[in-house]
C-alpha cells in the first residue's frame, strides 16, 4: 500500500486526532496545521492543533478560528491519553516540537509524520518525507487529490496557498516546478486572494521590525573570501527596537543579495544560547554545515539552535566551517 493510502486507511479507521508543528511555526507549518485540520473536520474527526510555540503574529490572521492551542503542560496534561494518532507536519525530528518531546515519545498511539526536509527520524508508524516537495502544503495537496477522501474547498485552500507560497519564495525558489503552478491554479480557483495572503504575510510587520532591519544590516560582514556573508540579532537589539524572534524572521536572506556572496549566516542570540540561520546558492549543502552544530534543514536553506553558549565563543568557528563546504564545492 502506497504511503497515502495507508494515510488515507489511519484517518478513516480512527477517530481523534492531535496535529503539531516545529518550534517557531512558519506559514508552511501554520498553513499545513490548519489546512489538515479543516480536512478532518470535513470528515467528522475530532482534532486538535497545539504547538510548542505561540503563532507569529503576522500568521495569526490565518487562524482566524482560533484553533491554535499554545501547549501548556497543565492544561494538556492529558491530551496524549485522549487521542489515536499524533501527526507531525513540516518537521522529521521530534525534538523540534520541544516540550511536547516526551509526551510524542511516550504515545502509545499512531505516529504519522508529514515532511519535505531531509535525514528524518526513525521513530514514525508512517512517514510521508519526500524532498522533492516545494513545501509540506504540497504534500497534503496532493494526498487529497490522489485519494480523493475529501474536497478541496476555501479553507482547505486558503492554508495551502499561504503554505506554498512562502515555502517556495513566493514562487522562485529552485524547487518551484510547473506542478507547482497547476496546485496554485486550482487553489485559486477557491477564491483565495494571492495580493490578500502576501499582504498579511510580508507587508504588516510591526514598525519595530523596521529599525531592527537597519541594525541587523549595519552588522553585515564579510569573510576574507568576500563569499560569506554574516550578520548578528542581539538580544539588546530586540529590546532597543521593541521586537521579537518572529520579527526576524528572513532576515538572513539579505545576505544572498551581496554581489559574489554565495553563503548567508545569521547569529541570533537567545537568552539561553543562539539560534543560526544558513542559508546558500547553488549546491552548497548548509544542511551538512547545520548538522555539525546538531541542526538540519534543506540543502540551501537549515538553522540549528545551540543553548549555553555566547556568539563569540562559536562564530569563528561556524565561519570557519563554513569556508569548508565553499571550498569543497569550488573542487
Amino acid at each position: 500500500m502506497n504511503p497515502f493510502e495507508k494515510l488515507k486507511e489511519i484517518i478513516l479507521n480512527n477517530n481523534s486526532f492531535l496535529i503539531s508543528s516545529h518550534v517557531n511555526p512558519d506559514a508552511d507549518a501554520i498553513g499545513s496545521e490548519l489546512a489538515f485540520f479543516y480536512l478532518l473536520k470535513k470528515l467528522n474527526k475530532k482534532v486538535k492543533v497545539i504547538n510548542h510555540s505561540k503563532t507569529p503574529y503576522n500568521l495569526e490572521f490565518l487562524d482566524s478560528d482560533k484553533v491554535i492551542e499554545k501547549y501548556d503542560e497543565t492544561l494538556h496534561s492529558n491530551i496524549f491519553n485522549e487521542i489515536d494518532v499524533f501527526l507531525l507536519l513540516d518537521l522529521n525530528q521530534a525534538y523540534r516540537i520541544v516540550k511536547m518531546e516526551n509526551g510524542f515519545r511516550n504515545f502509545n498511539g499512531i505516529k504519522v509524520c508529514i515532511d519535505h526536509h531531509q535525514d528524518p527520524e526513525n521513530t514514525f508508524d508512517l512517514l510521508i518525507d519526500d524532498t522533492n516537495y516545494a513545501a509540506t502544503g504540497e504534500i497534503i495537496y496532493d494526498f487529497i487529490k490522489s485519494t480523493n477522501i475529501a474536497e478541496l474547498d476555501y479553507n482547505i485552500a486558503f492554508q495551502l496557498y499561504a503554505a506554498i507560497m512562502t515555502d517556495t519564495g513566493s514562487f522562485r525558489f529552485e524547487r518551484t516546478t510547473y506542478k507547482t503552478h497547476l496546485m496554485i491554479a486550482e487553489l485559486l480557483k477557491f477564491g483565495v486572494s494571492p495580493l490578500d495572503v502576501y499582504d498579511k504575510i510580508y507587508n504588516q510587520f510591526n514598525f519595530g521590525r523596521i529599525k531592527l532591519l537597519g541594525q541587523t544590516l549595519s552588522s553585515v560582514q564579510l569573510d576574507n573570501t568576500q563569499k560569506i556573508a554574516y550578520m548578528t540579532v542581539t538580544q539588546k537589539m530586540l529590546q532597543e527596537t521593541s521586537t521579537c524572534e518572529d520579527d526576524v524572521d528572513g532576515f538572513v536572506n539579505y545576505c544572498l543579495s551581496i554581489q559574489n556572496v554565495v553563503i548567508g549566516i545569521l547569529f541570533y542570540e537567545l537568552n539561553d544560547g543562539l539560534k543560526i540561520s544558513f542559508r546558500s546558492k547553488g549546491n552548497i549543502p548548509v544542511n551538512l554545515l547545520a548538522k555539525e552544530f546538531g541542526g538540519g534543514g534543506h540543502t540551501n536553506a537549515s538553522g540549528a539552535r545551540l543553548f549555553n553558549i555566547k556568539i563569540n565563543d562559536i562564530k569563528d568557528k561556524v565561519i570557519s566551517r563554513a569556508k569548508y563546504y565553499l571550498e569543497m564545492e569550488s573542487k
